[in-house]
């Protein structure tokens, strides 16, 4: 007799899920299997979604990934030695090559049936995928990574642009677009509106995203399509700079709505906020001035630091006037710029000039007594600097202030919380780059990365389904929090990461004889992770009947 141990952990729920969304079946239609290969495109794919969702690897780790999962501890890479990086690129290219958007499209159409997703609100953002590398793109029909806006905050590196649109509903990514890394954003919105509006068969959602959708153009062609949008006015346009200055040199504003919401951060405190009616845009698009007392003083405190960076930086500078480099009154005005840099406003810098005579010999030589002198004038300076506080009252009376933009025919309070929910995208990034770690990406060839892209996006719509049937069933059951956590700390909401980190040592023992498997079973399947497969709405059955080659995909 030979025993064998597999690990299990989160892959039957996370293979579970990919079954539910039909996407193997996917994969076997736009990608059949016309080379007869060993193993089916459908199933090469289906497993590197696995592996992004629970342990992303690089292609030449996802063998070694796969040993304990297909193999079992105990036996030699029989199963997973299939799984080497030659095959993983070879489907690679041959997904870059399939009608990409069209599978994917189905697959946002089945999503969206399935799981019963609202997609009255769509949200809309844009990030960086940084590369270390040349990258020199040969193939123009792929997006190019070139140099661009790094919103990683490396701007020495090439880069590929994100866009993502997301539900408000559970925060769902349902469709995303690759752009060349030169890519600007006020580019991308008309485009990717249209592409919206044809995979919903609808234009009345709304379209909610930053200020670079605040442009004539793109308000422009959703409005007159029949489209409704929110968006940030970008503070440049004449009647937000108007409003601004008004309200900068003493004006009131006449706050119409209040509204509060908990604080998510702090117990028994909220988030304040007001909305005041300000004036139309030229192009009759209502304006919404809202006032947000977190972003007030997170406003004034972040002003109050550049002053005293700018005072300290002042406060060196004058210790170390007239040498070396700061001499002349062009060196010194240049390092207090420098030294003021995003604070000048709020500081009176004066510069003073001192001059006086010296006596100097004439010549060289050590001075004697028929040395003759000449008189040197010297020029000194010093430095002196005050806080101008009437310009710093004036920043005041703006803090807090951000217009929006819109033209739906919501209350403003409700307006206010659709826009609300925008910061979600960024918890989708970081779920993207942290959780599923899609940089650095170890691929040169830039088809292969698009394609890893694709993948990547597949891998976190379906995390993005498993947090919100989780938590949905939480809200149903009136279950406050679960003890998810290190140590049995509870969670209120959990993540897919708390879900992972829950399922950690469950495992499958298989005796066999003379080949045949005569014994299964599931080790570690406790309370707490049934509950789980429970509001998941997995059948306990799935892990409870798992026989050898579960791993396999149906097509």
């Amino acid at each position: 007799m030979d025993t064998k141990t597999k690990s299990v952990e989160v892959l039957p729920l996370v293979k579970y899920y990919i079954d539910e969304l039909k996407l193997p079946q996917m994969f076997d239609k736009y990608i059949p299997n016309t080379n007869r290969a060993q193993i089916p495109a459908s199933q090469v794919l289906s497993l590197m979604i696995m592996n992004i969702v629970t342990s992303s690897k690089p292609l030449y780790r996802v063998e070694d990934w796969l040993h304990d999962y297909l193999d079992g501890i105990t036996e030699a890479s029989i199963n997973s030695a299939k799984y080497n990086d030659d095959r993983l690129g070879r489907n690679l290219d041959y997904l870059f090559d399939a009608d990409r958007a069209s599978l994917l499209a189905e697959l946002s159409a089945h999503a969206i049936s399935l799981h019963k997703l609202e997609t009255h609100e769509i949200h809309n953002d844009s990030t960086s995928i940084t590369f270390m590398g040349a990258y020199e793109n040969e193939n123009h029909s792929a997006a190019q990574i070139t140099y661009g806006y790094n919103k990683d905050h490396r701007p020495d590196c090439k880069q590929l642009v994100f866009g993502l649109n997301i539900t408000a509903d559970g925060h769902v990514p349902l469709s995303y677009e690759v752009y060349d890394g030169n890519q600007a954003d006020v580019s991308t919105h008309t485009s990717n509106w249209e592409n919206l509006r044809k995979l919903l068969n609808t234009e009345t959602f709304i379209y909610i995203a930053d200020s670079k959708l605040c442009s004539v153009a793109n308000l422009t062609t959703i409005d007159e399509n029949g489209g409704l949008f929110i968006t940030v006015v970008p503070r440049n346009f004449s009647e937000i700079k108007a409003f601004l200055n008004r309200v900068s040199e003493g004006e009131e504003i006449d706050w119409h709505y209040q509204y509060q919401t908990p604080d998510s951060r702090k117990k028994d405190r909220t988030q304040d906020y007001q909305i005041h009616e300000g004036e139309q845009m030229t192009n009759g698009y209502r304006i919404l001035w809202i006032h947000s007392q977190a972003k007030e003083k997170l406003e004034c405190k972040a002003r109050e630091k550049r002053i005293i960076k700018a005072e300290q930086a002042l406060e060196r500078l004058s210790s170390g006037l007239n040498r070396y480099k700061l001499k002349t009154r062009e060196q010194i005005e240049k390092a207090v710029k420098k030294a003021c840099k995003g604070a000048s406003c709020y500081l009176s810098v004066t510069l003073e000039e001192e001059i006086s005579i010296d006596r100097v010999p004439v010549g060289r030589g050590k001075p004697g007594p028929s040395t003759r002198y000449t008189n040197k004038e010297v020029i000194s300076y010093q430095l002196k600097w005050t806080r101008n506080e009437q310009e710093v009252s004036q920043a005041q009376r703006t803090d807090g202030l951000f217009p929006l933009a819109d033209n739906t025919d919501l209350e403003p309070v409700k307006v206010l919380q659709t826009y609300k929910d925008q910061p979600y995208l960024e918890k989708r990034f970081c779920t993207k780059k942290s959780v599923l770690e899609i940089a650095p990406v170890f691929l040169k060839n830039p088809e292969r990365i698009e394609a890893m892209v694709c993948l990547y996006f597949i891998a976190l719509m379906i995390v993005s389904l498993i947090e919100r049937r989780i938590r949905k069933e939480m809200q149903e059951q009136k279950i406050v929090s679960l003890p998810m956590r290190p140590a049995g700390m509870h969670t209120k909401k959990p993540t897919w990461q708390t879900i992972v980190d829950s399922f950690h040592g469950v495992h499958l023992a298989m005796i066999e004889e003379s080949g045949q498997v005569i014994h299964t079973a599931l080790k570690g399947l406790n309370a707490l992770r049934r509950q789980i497969l429970e509001l998941l709405k997995v059948p306990v059955t799935i892990y409870a009947k798992l026989l050898d080659r579960w791993w396999e995909f149906a097509t």
